[in-house]
């Protein structure tokens, strides 16, 4: 995807996440967490700010695992997932690293829902 493209889908999932959340258009941060929350696969519960960063960074393995770049290990004794890192992730701008992100959630949402 181009980046226009990448912002004209980018700007469609937000507004359906926050129709169907009846919420306000949610962030990159946001999306990452309810990715997070999703892979999971505990339902919707109150989350630490600790988990929530966690559940961040489960999202962030588990889309950069469709580059390769994360591998799943396993779950924890509490359900948890845990990923190992593949390969190295290439120094990207903030600006590059933005765009893949959201073309990845775009992805996660489109094959997910």
């Amino acid at each position: 995807m181009t980046p226009a493209e990448i912002n004209i889908k980018w700007k469609a999932l937000q507004e359906q996440i926050a129709r169907d959340f009846d919420s306000e258009e949610p962030d990159l941060k946001v999306m990452l967490f309810l990715i997070g929350v999703q892979e999971l696969g505990k339902g919707p519960r109150k989350f630490s700010k600790r988990q929530k960063e966690e559940l961040m960074h489960i999202a962030n393995c588990r889309l950069f695992s469709e580059m390769g770049f994360y591998e799943l290990e396993g779950l924890d004794q509490d359900g948890w997932p845990h990923w190992k890192l593949a390969k190295p992730i290439p120094n990207y701008t903030l600006l590059e690293q933005e765009m893949i992100l959201k073309s990845l959630v775009i992805n996660y949402f489109e094959e997910n829902t």
